[in-house]
């Protein structure tokens, strides 16, 4: 199956004889023409979809089929292919492909659209390189536009694109200037930005010397350029957590040239430093997108209290309660709720779980996970996901219930928790925070007397109990550990050789390093979380000079993705106490506690 899927010859005719008439017949159909989709017929690709309408392999085969039309610029097939794709398939190449077909019969609400994708710093797949080509070749954009694009690359390091576009201008950046941007001349607008450059060059090594040079070059650009420095020097403060620095920046900023990351930021450093009024200040000001986030509707509901003025925070508490995630728990805890006021379990009846069972995409997703399971291959698991995602793709709370239950079953835990998750109306939290291998998490919590909700909110949030999960960076297992971790704490426990997949070895070692983390960091379980995804120096280095209150810690913490895990995991932990208890347990503030002064 590997080899077949991989496009040997050999084994797809192989393949296609042995799963024809079974529920996965159209694998070896679509791995025969993904394989090779420039050599293939349009009259091909269409037989495919049309004896495979409304599946994942038919939506999979047209996105892929659409990138071929954009790229020989095919575009009236394009246009016919384009609407029969769910918007929901639609990737952001495939759309920037149809702004450009727009685009190229003069419609004006294309060149809108593409106006606002143009503005960014990010890497763009290849449809949208080619509407940016367009566009910058069409005139139609004003040299401020075309410096602005400049400017963002910039910022995000892409040199090479940054000088490209550069072209388009009066005044294109050179090598040099690129190579060594300090030394530039600010006549040119060129000039200005290069100088702009290294200034945030700068900022990376050594903050008071950036500043300074902004200071020093500030008489040679228009506000509006200075104003964009200080606002790039105040979000490289931030994320260092020179708050004091940050604070006095961002008020020197321009505000109309903050990205929704200054915003967030400008609003940690006030929070960091207990500035209530400028939280209040800046999350009033924010861009509605920004401002309507929970985090920030939390925060500004937060601020309103410190001030007195709870009858207009509650307003806000109220709109995130009904979420249950780590800000929905916070606000209703402001609000005088808690945990124990979760919706109640909704009971899915066996009809149902037999009925969503027998639907064509879950039984694939089922045939495709077995397959995984039985060989040990991770690609089949991603089918079977990608098959699983698309079956309850618009699916009602009752369904994704009963789907859920269908997974549970299956030991499919992942996507369990998947379809759980998107109820609105009707939920079934045992299902949402499954607890499988209770037995053996039990034992090795009570053993190492760790809080085994706490656990359970760590695997849910490293693995969601897939046991043979493995990281892009290497870790292994429900726990995800690091080889590395992985043989230091089974050399401190004398645990000879082992598997680091093992589901009872990998509970074992993940909960032995989970207490050392805890104990080496005061037995906070905050900064352990912390500790357990970006290392205990860096836990400890996110401390401040005082003590802190946890959930603001957690919110200042400048990698997003452990700012996120410790938000989930201690969110999840809450929970799971739920679930295992019917006695008092620990609402998240009390659980997040008070961070101890560095």
């Amino acid at each position: 199956m590997a080899a077949a899927r991989a496009g040997s010859p050999t084994a797809l005719s192989a393949a296609q004889a042995s799963a024809r008439g079974s529920v996965l017949e159209s694998y070896p159909q679509y791995w025969q023409l993904a394989r090779n989709l420039d050599a293939v017929s349009a009259a091909e690709v269409q037989g495919f979809l049309s004896r495979n309408p409304d599946s994942a392999l038919a939506e999979r085969l047209r996105l892929e089929w659409l990138k071929k039309l954009a790229k020989y610029g095919f575009w009236t097939e394009f246009a016919t292919e384009y609407a029969k794709l769910a918007p929901a398939a639609r990737d952001e190449d495939v759309q920037c492909s149809d702004t450009l077909r727009r685009f190229k019969q003069g419609e004006g609400e294309a060149l809108t659209e593409a106006r606002g994708r143009w503005a960014t710093g990010r890497a763009t797949p290849a449809g949208c390189t080619a509407l940016f080509d367009a566009l910058a070749n069409s005139g139609k954009l004003s040299e401020a536009e075309v410096w602005r694009r400049v400017r963002l690359q910039l910022t995000a390091g892409n040199l090479n694109t940054a000088r490209a576009v550069s072209q388009f201008t009066s005044s294109p950046l050179s090598a040099g200037q690129l190579s060594a941007p300090n030394l530039s001349d600010t006549a040119s607008k060129a000039g200005q930005e290069a100088a702009l450059f290294a200034i945030q060059k700068q900022a990376k090594a050594e903050l008071g010397t950036a500043a300074a040079q902004l200071a020093n070059v500030a008489g040679r650009l228009d506000a509006h350029d200075v104003g964009y420095g200080w606002g790039q020097l105040a979000l490289v403060a931030a994320k260092k957590q020179d708050m004091v620095s940050a604070l006095v920046w961002f008020d020197k900023a321009d505000p109309a040239q903050l990205s929704a990351e200054q915003w967030d930021w400008w609003g940690r450093a006030a929070l960091r430093q207990g500035r209530w009024d400028t939280v209040l200040r800046v999350t009033e000001a924010m861009p509605e997108a920004s401002k309507n986030n929970q985090n920030w509707l939390y925060w500004r509901g937060r601020a309103l209290k410190a001030r007195g003025k709870g009858g207009e925070a509650n307003p806000l508490f109220a709109r995130i309660s009904q979420f249950n995630g780590f800000y929905g728990l916070l606000a209703r805890e402001e609000l005088g709720t808690s945990i124990g006021e979760s919706p109640a379990r909704f009971v899915v009846a066996e009809r149902d779980v037999v009925a969503m069972g027998q639907t064509p995409s879950v039984q694939r997703a089922l045939a495709l996970f077995g397959i995984s399971t039985r060989l040990g291959l991770p690609e089949f698991r991603e089918d079977a996901r990608r098959e699983w995602r698309f079956a309850m793709r618009g699916a009602s709370d009752e369904k994704l219930l009963a789907a859920a239950e269908v997974a549970r079953q299956a030991g499919f835990y992942d996507m369990a928790i998947y379809s759980a998750d998107r109820t609105e109306r009707l939920h079934d939290f045992s299902l949402r925070y499954l607890s499988p291998y209770r037995d053996i998490t039990h034992r090795y919590a009570n053993q190492l007397d760790v809080d085994e909700a706490w656990i359970y909110g760590l695997i849910r949030q490293e693995s969601r109990f897939v046991h043979i999960a493995r990281s892009g960076v290497g870790a292994s297992g429900l726990m995800q550990l690091m080889p590395a971790t992985a043989k230091w704490v089974a050399g401190k426990i004398g645990l000879g050789s082992f598997s680091v997949n093992e589901i009872g070895t990998n509970i074992q070692l993940g909960t032995w390093y989970l207490r050392h983390v805890f104990d080496r960091l005061d037995g906070n379980a905050v900064m352990a979380t912390a500790a357990y995804n970006a290392g205990p120096g860096r836990a400890r280095a996110w401390q401040a000079n005082e003590p802190l209150e946890g959930a603001i810690y957690a919110e200042t913490i400048p990698f997003t993705e452990t700012r996120d895990y410790v938000q989930k995991v201690m969110a999840n932990a809450v929970h799971y106490a739920a679930n295992f208890s019917s006695g008092y347990q620990p609402r998240l503030k009390e659980r997040m506690g008070t961070i101890p002064a560095r």
